[in-house]
């Protein structure tokens, strides 16, 4: 229900323009299938993978794994995130793409812990939930690679 709304709000707010939708592998899988399954407009899908650098790297970041596959130069350009978190995420795409001159970017993300955020000036317009700061699986959310299969989210708890 709350991704067809998203799917609304995309649609009345892009209607015309055809965007691009850009989802971070792999947890955005099942969210962003859906929202474009939803959305009524026309629009494009793409891929990137990211992932940090870590304390025995050299460097402290983010590094990309997998490019966009399109060109995103005066294109509106939704990126879509299962989740947002400290934002270090999604700031370093926001930067990467913004020196590709897009005609806007957005992003979309299905759940949000503004909470927990170190970064301000992130541009998320849509927002499907605000999630306490616990730990799931289900719905592109893994445990070592393992459950992100599962069609809804289910709570890890920790042992004891």
């Amino acid at each position: 229900m709350r991704v067809s709304e998203l799917g609304s709000e995309l649609a009345r707010d892009y209607a015309g323009l055809e965007p691009i939708l850009v989802g971070s592998l792999k947890a955005s899988i099942p969210f962003i299938c859906d929202l474009s399954r939803v959305l009524p407009i026309h629009h494009a899908l793409d891929f990137v993978e990211i992932a940090g650098y870590g304390a025995e790297d050299e460097h402290d970041g983010i590094r990309f794994l997998k490019d966009l596959s399109e060109e995103i130069e005066r294109r509106h350009v939704v990126l879509v995130d299962e989740v947002i978190d400290t934002g270090l995420t999604m700031n370093y795409l926001v930067r990467s793409f913004e020196l590709r001159s897009p005609a806007s970017l957005h992003a979309v993300t299905l759940f949000d812990r503004p909470y927990r955020r170190l970064v301000d000036d992130l541009p998320v317009r849509y927002v499907g939930f605000t999630i306490p700061d616990e730990f799931f699986v289900g719905y592109g959310f893994d445990l070592d690679e393992r459950f992100r299969n599962l069609p809804d989210l289910r709570l890890v708890r920790a042992p004891g």
